[in-house]
């Protein structure tokens, strides 16, 4: 199936766009090749996979009855509250999202969650996607259920791999990408990113981004934001945290660093279950894998049987693994009963890997709803096992909403030559000479196809005819006529060029398009950076998403701000 223009009308069964907003169309998710098919599967036939969630998000009825196992659960709301607002008045936080904060503390209030690593500069598009179906879900379900819900973002502050949050990608005046990358800070690999603190450097790192950067009206508070967060001293979790903050909290969004340690002593009981019952969890998630893949889906994790799902945290960030009747920490061995003493009694040297993480989470709040990428589904579809065996309600399950956004000279391109998004995303011409050859005359591709033809069937009748004079010629023939289908192609590439030519307006706008699409070749929302957009669109960003940014699953939405 080709993909739908992306100037097209949504699908009859997609749905419809707000009047008089922003949103230009809406994509099935499935016709994107970049797009786990379990994410298409999980929106439109979500049968095929209940039994590895814990309810159909699209389902009011669901969402009721996550919220009450959410609120049943046993939990320490004060003390949680408390660690927030610890963290919010370190951060300065606005006074939306303290006052959102503090009904953490009312046993009935439920939460809708997202979360993101710590990246530079705030990280990619998708983190303010997510960011933003957790809002708007908060919002719609609050009023709908009648209830109190607030929307956290859980900062994946512990992580160590500093490469995957290092850099930051923009485009520059003339639509280049341009990445900028933080010097690596002493640590960075080994420690946990929130255990990183920038240096000087960082101020040259802001220096950069702001020389890539097209100069707008905004360019100097956004700039300003970043040198307020990002500044020598400040840890890397930190400082994400405060921008995400500063960027949000006004509309009302709980911004929760994870590496807390305040926090971890409400997440001891996991730590030490899971040290009691080594290979445990590592062996449910193996079992849900086992479904994933019959169900034709493959495995987002397939652990090793002797895997902890537990790093210890010790100046490094390492694994922990049992061998025999003790455990090693790297290659240092552990006595088992040291060990679970220190999770009783120090649970802030233990880190949840990706299968824990979760747990943790939905331990320390009430969390009704957990967004998640198209990618996440899948680990997440494994965890089901795990929650029973730790006693805590697994959350609904909602895909964030997904979107390209492009300028009004962008739309205007896609719309008027009916360009499909996904054709912007080879980095070759072949997309745009299928554009250039469909803006040539009639009367020029007719002729060439004549010429085509007639090639053909006279050297077929040649070719027929020629045996009866001497057998050995029909080779010549074939040799014949495939040089001329050659040479035919080759002009015909000749006129394709003399079209660029011509057109050179015509490939100006798609080269403008594609730089905006699919950045260095891959989707706009997984590459350019939240600050290229305010930068560009400046508060108005944040406000159109929250009010025009469709948040149903399954559809991927191409907007002008």
């Amino acid at each position: 199936m080709s993909p739908e223009p992306a100037h097209a009308p949504a699908r009859e069964d997609a749905p419809p766009s707000p009047a008089g907003s922003s949103v230009r169309s809406a994509i099935d998710i499935r016709q994107f090749g970049w797009i786990r098919p379990l994410a298409g599967e999980y929106a439109f036939h979500f049968e095929r996979v209940a039994d590895l969630y814990s309810g159909n998000p699209a389902d009011p009825a669901a969402w009721r009855d996550a919220i009450g196992r959410a609120q049943r659960h046993g939990r320490p709301h004060a003390d949680i509250a408390a660690v927030i607002a610890a963290q919010q008045a370190r951060r300065g936080a606005p006074a939306p999202a303290r006052h959102a904060a503090a009904k953490l503390a009312d046993p009935r209030t439920t939460a809708v969650i997202t979360g993101q690593q710590a990246g530079a500069f705030g990280g990619p598009l998708f983190t303010l996607l997510k960011a933003v179906t957790a809002i708007q879900l908060a919002r719609r379900h609050a009023a709908e259920q009648q209830t109190e819900i607030i929307a956290i973002f859980w900062v994946d502050a512990e992580d160590h791999d500093w490469r995957e949050v290092a850099s930051c990608t923009v485009l520059d005046a003339a639509f280049q990408p341009r990445t900028v990358e933080l010097q690596a800070p002493e640590g960075a690999g080994e420690r946990p990113v929130a255990a990183l603190t920038l240096d000087d450097h960082i101020e040259q790192a802001v220096d950069g981004l702001a020389a890539a950067l097209q100069v707008t009206e905004f360019t100097p508070s956004v700039i300003e934001d970043l040198r307020k967060a990002y500044r020598p001293g400040t840890g890397m979790a930190d400082a994400f945290a405060r921008w995400l903050e500063g960027l949000l909290g006004p509309h009302g969004l709980v911004v929760f660093d994870s590496s807390d340690p305040a926090a971890k002593r409400f997440a001891s009981d996991v730590f030490v279950r899971e040290l009691r019952s080594p290979g445990r969890t590592a062996a449910l998630a193996a079992e849900a894998g086992e479904k994933l893949s019959a169900a034709g889906h493959l495995p987002q994790v397939a652990p090793h049987p002797d895997s902890i799902s537990l790093f210890h945290v010790d100046g490094g960030r390492r694994p922990i693994r049992r061998q025999g009747d003790h455990f090693v920490i790297e290659e240092r061995r552990s006595d088992v009963h040291a060990l679970l003493d220190q999770a009783r009694s120090d649970p802030a040297h233990f880190s949840p890997n990706v299968l824990l993480r979760p747990i943790v989470q939905d331990t320390l709040f009430p969390t009704a709803c957990y967004v998640a990428g198209p990618s996440e589904l899948a680990y997440l579809g494994q965890l089901g096992g795990i929650y029973r065996e730790f006693g805590v309600p697994m959350p609904l399950m909602y895909q964030r909403a997904s979107a390209t956004l492009v300028d009004s000279a962008a739309a205007r391109f896609l719309n008027r030559y009916r360009v499909a998004l996904a054709d912007l995303q080879p980095q070759d011409e072949s997309a745009l000479n299928r554009l250039l050859e469909s803006q040539l005359p009639e009367s020029v591709e007719q002729a060439m196809r004549e010429a085509h033809g007639a090639a053909q069937a006279s050297m077929r009748r040649l070719m027929d005819a020629l045996p009866a004079l001497d057998p050995t010629l029909a080779g010549a023939a074939k040799t014949t006529l495939g040089k001329m289908e050659h040479d035919l192609k080759g002009l015909h590439n000749k006129i394709i060029h003399a079209a660029k030519k011509r057109h050179e307006t015509l490939r100006r706008q798609f080269t403008r398009a594609q730089a905006q699409a699919f950045p260095l070749g891959q989707p706009q929302e997984r590459t350019l950076a939240v600050v290229y957009f305010l930068n560009r669109y400046g508060p108005a960003l944040v406000d159109r998403l929250l009010e025009d940014l469709p948040v149903e699953a399954g559809y991927h939405w191409v907007m002008t701000i």
